[in-house]
């Protein structure tokens, strides 16, 4: 079902090298970002893979980064060689680092640095390294991925064949959801197909998360909190992220709750998708409602469900942002009368398709005709688990394609 290439490769080999652009990589720790670049490497056939985590080379940066490409000159030139820095924001000053590796290279090569929590944060305030690289979120696996399905060439193209209403499915399609269902999307539990191995899985991500990569980033002493923290959080996915009701039952103050919350999304244990508020009137402008990247921690089927979607719309918006086809934001729609909408993809700023998720319900939900009146897009999408569902229904001010997971997730990437 699945091959070694991952979805990102044609958009950095296309967008990045030829521009001697650095690609920076970040994404979920065990997501693949090592064996992505590993296989750039092989195919490429000439570089060299550095990790931080090796002595020798961090020895060798500490004293002149620069030393590490001493080994390219002797190479053959007739193909520009590739070279990975795994994880290098653990080192301090490394984006002062890189900038001189980058504007000093004696030998023409091509730079990818992947990394996992702190790889964002450089995007913060001054970036030194501003129109030297490209940024691409490397995400776990999805159906279309699973499928080895062609990744998007337009941003258009979604809605144009989603409402031409030709769909066809597989059993591996049905495979694939049912594995990413019961799995999770990280590849080792996924492809492993073993219920004991994702359970011993899912224990020591949670203990690398909270030991290695929240201890390297925040410094915080009471990482014994922060496991009940966690513990708490898969009961509460796909529901309003609530600072105050975490702060009680931990009892603590709601600025420390924030910032525990916010080291959480930066090490990649959940993330939060916003309310949409413009030209929206009586919308809700703050709460947040709160996902897992692994969503085989979340028992109730329902939330589940509404987990996995969240996260192949997630990836979808970074893939098409990421790869220059449009600027695309994932939110969602509630008003103060508590009425929602699961979620809003919006494009270039301008709200472009809105989706609910619904285990099996084949009615289309009562608060499209609310959103539906300040709405400039009228089309909808109401996706279902249940199988073989295709029925596009006529509201008020728009119209709802009710569908199933198996024809709706392969369009994505």
């Amino acid at each position: 079902m699945h091959n070694d290439s991952r979805y990102l490769r044609h958009a950095i080999e296309d967008i990045c090298f030829p521009r001697h652009k650095m690609a920076f990589i970040s994404g979920p720790r065990q997501c693949g970002k090592t064996t992505f670049a590993k296989e750039l490497l092989n195919s490429r056939g000439i570089g060299q893979y550095f990790n931080w985590d090796e002595k020798q080379f961090r020895r060798a940066w500490t004293k002149n980064p620069c030393d590490t490409l001493s080994q390219l000159s002797l190479q053959d030139k007739t193909t520009t060689p590739l070279v990975i820095y795994d994880e290098i924001h653990k080192a301090k000053f490394w984006k002062r680092d890189l900038k001189g590796v980058y504007d000093t290279l004696e030998t023409v090569c091509d730079i990818l640095v992947t990394g996992s929590a702190k790889l964002n944060v450089y995007r913060r305030g001054g970036d030194s390294l501003l129109g030297r690289y490209h940024h691409f979120h490397l995400h776990p696996f999805s159906v279309a991925e699973m499928l080895n399905l062609p990744v998007p060439v337009s941003s258009d193209a979604l809605i144009t064949e989603l409402f031409q209403q030709s769909f066809s499915t597989s059993i591996e399609t049905k495979q694939a959801i049912e594995q990413l269902m019961i799995f999770g999307p990280f590849p080792e539990p996924l492809f492993s197909n073993n219920n004991r191995i994702l359970t011993i899985w899912q224990r020591e991500r949670v203990e690398r998360l909270i030991h290695e990569d929240l201890r390297d980033l925040s410094r915080i002493q009471t990482l014994s909190q922060i496991e009940m923290l966690v513990s708490l959080l898969p009961e509460r996915a796909a529901g309003v992220l609530s600072i105050n009701a975490l702060r009680e039952d931990l009892e603590v103050a709601y600025i420390t709750m924030k910032l525990w919350i916010d080291y959480l999304k930066q090490v990649y244990y959940c993330f939060e998708i916003k309310p949409y508020s413009k030209s929206m009137p009586r919308a809700i402008k703050k709460e947040g409602k709160l996902y897992l990247w692994d969503w085989s921690e979340v028992d109730d089927e329902g939330a589940r469900f509404e987990n996995m979607i969240a996260s192949h719309l997630l990836k979808y918006a970074h893939f098409i942002t990421d790869t220059g086809l449009a600027n695309m934001n994932l939110l969602y729609l509630k008003n103060k009368e508590k009425q929602e909408i699961d979620f809003l993809l919006v494009k270039d700023k301008k709200p472009w398709l809105p989706i609910e998720v619904k285990l099996n319900e084949e009615t289309a939900s009562k608060n499209w005709d609310v959103f539906f009146k300040n709405l400039p897009c009228k089309q909808g999408l109401q996706i279902i688990k249940k199988p073989n569902t295709n029925k596009l229904l006529a509201r008020n001010q728009g119209e709802v394609l009710i569908l199933s997971a198996e024809y709706f997730l392969p369009k994505l990437v």
